[in-house]
């Protein structure tokens, strides 16, 4: 027993070494805090998670479509979009540099209106706003329509 416990002492007091803090801004999109991101959601924007699957299944903003940075987001460069949808784009924290790179691939992509939600969901949480931990919130398809 205290053998696991020296070992969950260590990896906690590890982690911090471990962890990349996300950048600040990316270029191209506008860094907005909760209560932007909030404002944002109130008013239609779309909200894509970056997370991986198992994260995205722990809790997400409702309404979100889950685009895994490695999995699904790709799809996103190919979609039928309109270019100047509003994107919120995030991951967990500040912590998770995934958010940055999906920001700068969307607007690489020609996407006008990405908003950088560099808090993500650990402080939509925290501010205790509308989350879902259904999948039924993914309805965006990001294939190229069938003829």
């Amino acid at each position: 027993m205290r053998r696991l416990f020296v070992l969950l002492a260590s990896c906690l007091l590890c982690q911090p070494l471990m962890a990349q803090e996300a950048p600040l801004q990316v270029s191209g999109a506008i860094t907005v805090n909760v209560m932007q991101a909030k404002h944002l959601h109130d008013h239609g924007a779309l909200f894509i998670d970056v997370r991986p699957a198992r994260e995205w299944g722990w809790g997400h903003v409702q309404g979100a479509v889950h685009l895994d940075l490695h999995g699904r987001f790709p799809g996103l460069a190919e979609a039928s979009l309109p270019r100047e949808t509003p994107l919120v784009i995030y991951c967990d924290s500040e912590v998770c540099a995934q958010s940055a790179v999906a920001v700068e691939q969307a607007v690489r992509w020609g996407y006008t209106r990405v908003f950088y939600f560099r808090g993500g969901y650990f402080v939509w949480q925290l501010f205790d706003l509308p989350s879902s931990k259904e999948a039924a919130d993914q309805r965006l398809a990001v294939s190229s329509p069938a003829p």
